[in-house]
């Protein structure tokens, strides 16, 4: 599952990189695990954002609202507080942390 997340980011960077807006829909790579939410906070001194998710699938994770740590920071450049948002989490280093973000249409 791993090696999907890091295809999913790679595909998601090179999107923003390109200059796509933040409203794009993220083109996830093929069986990516994708759980939607709602950005509560944004924390770009500590790296973490809040989010009201539903089911995290690949982590059986129920639906709640918690503080994730990102991947990298300059995620939280492309997101706001309110924003719908589709996005990757994994257990990286012992902590769930946001590998990929982006917000939904």
């Amino acid at each position: 599952m791993k090696w999907r997340n890091i295809l999913f980011s790679a595909a998601l960077g090179l999107t923003l990189a390109a200059g796509a807006t933040a409203q794009t829909a993220p083109a996830p790579a093929a069986g990516a695990p994708i759980a939607d939410g709602e950005v509560r906070r944004v924390d770009k001194a500590q790296g973490k954002v809040t989010l009201k998710h539903g089911p995290i699938a690949n982590l059986q994770m129920p639906g709640m609202t918690m503080v994730f740590k990102v991947s990298d920071p300059k995620m939280l450049d492309a997101i706001k507080e309110g924003d719908k948002v589709k996005f990757a989490a994994d257990r990286i280093g012992g902590a769930i942390t946001v590998t990929a973000i982006e917000a939904a249409k």
